[in-house]
């Protein structure tokens, strides 16, 4: 099975560099101003052009309004939009509507229990990312660093597609495809020297203990 890996947060040349060089089937880039990963969506276009027939770019925002998401369609042209904010069902069929890109919506998880909040999005939104609920006090609902139990993805209906994402990083991401077996995985601040930092030795090497991984599953 093909495993989708999202490296998200780019700003760099560098880090896109590395996250191509490496594998990447997803670019991310952030358009959440409280982030340390923001980058303006006209520079996000630049750096996209790179991810052109290589890997899919994907716009990231929080609760956005059709003004912002407007210019970000325009100036990034992304292939695909990620709504993680408190989005409706509603919300995700309208953007879906008013741009015709595919859209993924991302659900916090912390027990098995908030498995429960996909039903309402099953045929609305394209795919899901499942990320650990945000640490008390933050300001950012992902690229905390925070992980959730990834067992009780194990139930998770076979037809739901997902990324994982959440805490991931070198040291664990075994552990992470071991358990959970997801389609797809995402890492931000797991590659990243400082909040927002991509360290593209990190990304270099998050991808050859993803491939290590994956080759010890396959033996």
């Amino acid at each position: 099975m093909a495993l989708d890996i999202k490296i998200c947060g780019l700003k760099t040349d560098a880090a896109m560099a590395a996250a191509l060089a490496g594998g990447a089937s997803h670019v991310g880039f952030i358009f959440f101003a409280k982030s340390p990963r923001y980058v303006e969506p006209a520079e996000a276009g630049r750096l996209r052009q790179a991810a052109r027939g290589e890997a899919m770019a994907v716009a990231v925002t929080v609760d956005a309004g059709d003004a912002f998401l407007d210019e970000i369609v325009a100036k990034m042209q992304p292939d695909m939009l990620q709504l993680h904010g408190a989005e409706t069902p509603e919300r995700v069929a309208e953007v879906k509507t008013r741009y015709g890109l595919p859209v993924v919506k991302a659900l916090p998880l912390s027990e098995a229990a908030d498995l429960e909040r996909i039903k309402p999005f099953i045929g609305i939104s394209d795919r899901f990312l499942f990320d650990a609920k945000p640490p008390k006090g933050s300001e950012l609902p992902g690229g905390n660093g925070v992980a959730f139990d990834w067992r009780i993805l194990v139930g998770l209906d076979g037809g739901v597609d997902y990324m994982l994402s959440g805490g991931l990083n070198a040291a664990n991401i075994g552990d992470a495809l071991r358990l959970a077996n997801p389609p797809g995985i995402d890492i931000s601040s797991g590659v990243e020297s400082a909040p927002g930092v991509k360290d593209p030795a990190l990304i270099e090497q998050f991808f050859r203990a993803v491939r290590a991984a994956r080759n010890t599953r396959a033996a």
